[in-house]
């Protein structure tokens, strides 16, 4: 295997990206027609079971547990600016892909610079991402066997200096709170979780090197002095090399529900990943006596903390539901 610096690799694809999008908008009607007859004709690829999402991968063990126990996902109304939110998240990730997309046909000649990055393609010629790449893994760890299922913002080749090919994960990450949570200051390296989806991927397509891309969405003026910019740049790039250990590691974090599965013991509830449960009601009632003392506790241990107010206020908000829902559970049951 070809071994690189995937942080200076990481560097020269922000570099990437920002010539390209110093350039007036290229417009290309031959690759926005292909991009949609390809969508048009994927087929469809659903999950073996059990499975685990590299996306969920380092979530609460105890929302993993319920939904690995077929429990109902929560299904309530939300704010709509939350839903608009996440709308912009995944549209962040689908236009740094179709950027890549034009960049492989359009770059050089726009800016006399040499492109090192491609999508891998499969055997249709798709490029690997989303849906054409989506895919059940299986893996065997500790007794267990078990599937990662998920798409890929993308699988890349990039060519070294001295020709070879490397083969180069994408994942894209959007912030959209304050222009800062990207600058210099805010951000010292990638979220653990994303880092933990790529260990995943890593597993499923056979890639030791990984970029995590993150674009912010929330800038601080149209105006922007080149001071400002380096210090809060709206796009930061980290590299990721990923070893066997890695993975070893996050099978043994997913065996351990799997263990909790198979024990009919749910595993302790965390609090601190609450806010994107997506099993909250679940969770909520299944807490014994014993378990909903326990997370008073962590309640209590938080407002003590030095966690930042906005996050304490996270976890009240998360005691006040499963206090709610307890209630409601009880009351029906009288």
């Amino acid at each position: 295997m070809t071994n690189i610096n995937i942080n200076e690799v990481a560097q020269e694809f922000t570099q990437l990206l920002n010539d390209w999008h110093s350039q007036p908008e290229a417009w290309d009607s031959d690759i926005d027609r292909q991009i949609h007859r390809w969508y048009g004709e994927v087929g469809s690829v659903f999950p073996k079971r059990p499975y685990f999402s590299p996306s969920s991968a380092k979530t609460c063990p105890r929302e993993l547990y319920m939904k690995q126990m077929g429990a109902k996902k929560d299904g309530f109304l939300q704010p709509p600016h939350k839903g608009r939110w996440q709308r912009i998240g995944t549209n962040v990730g689908d236009m740094i892909q179709r950027d890549l997309l034009f960049i492989e046909k359009h770059y050089e000649s726009k800016t006399g610079k040499v492109n090192r990055f491609s999508f891998e393609r499969d055997m249709l010629g798709r490029p690997m991402f989303e849906d054409f790449a989506k895919k059940n893994k299986e893996v065997n760890h500790r007794g267990h066997k078990f599937y990662l299922f998920g798409l890929p913002d993308g699988i890349m080749r990039y060519v070294t200096e001295d020709g070879e090919e490397v083969r180069i994960g994408l994942e894209v990450k959007s912030k959209q709170t304050s222009y800062s949570r990207t600058s210099l200051y805010s951000m010292k390296g990638p979220d653990e979780k994303h880092i933990s989806q790529t260990v995943a991927y890593s597993e499923m397509y056979g890639v030791d090197y990984y970029i995590i891309l993150y674009v912010n969405a929330s800038k601080k003026g149209w105006e922007y002095s080149d001071e400002d910019f380096a210090k809060s740049p709206d796009i930061r790039a980290f590299g990721i090399e990923i070893t066997e250990e890695d993975r070893l590691d996050l099978f043994d974090e997913l065996t351990v529900v799997l263990d909790a599965v198979r024990d009919k013991k749910p595993p302790t509830i965390d609090l601190s990943n609450w806010t994107f449960n997506n099993f909250k009601t679940a969770c909520a009632a299944s807490l014994s006596d014993e378990e909903f003392d326990a997370v008073k506790n962590q309640v209590r241990m938080a407002m003590r903390s030095g966690l930042r107010e906005n996050k304490k206020q996270d976890y009240v908000n998360a005691f006040e539901f499963i206090k709610e829902v307890r209630e409601k559970s009880e009351g029906e049951a009288r």
